[in-house]
């Protein structure tokens, strides 16, 4: 069983990777600088760190996520936009 859990955890990671390269490298530097601020960002930070976090479609990743790890194959409808 812990082989089927690291299967699961580097088959998740690669689909993360997969979403993080739909950012250019500009954005995911500007990204991480956002996320270590924390607390102290600006509100126009925080409204830039979500238009980035949207480029990365968080929806879709959980979808596949999701899609990928049952045993049966999840709506398409629930994909989204």
């Amino acid at each position: 069983m812990p082989f089927l859990k690291v299967l699961a955890i580097a088959q998740t990671l690669l689909l993360a990777r997969h979403h993080l390269q739909r950012l250019d490298a500009g954005d995911r530097r500007r990204m991480n600088e956002l996320v270590r601020r924390g607390r102290d960002m600006t509100p126009a930070e925080r409204t830039e760190l979500r238009r980035l976090l949207g480029k990365l479609e968080p929806r879709a990743f959980a979808f596949t996520t999701a899609d990928r790890f049952s045993p049966f194959p999840l709506p398409r409808r629930l994909r989204g936009r």
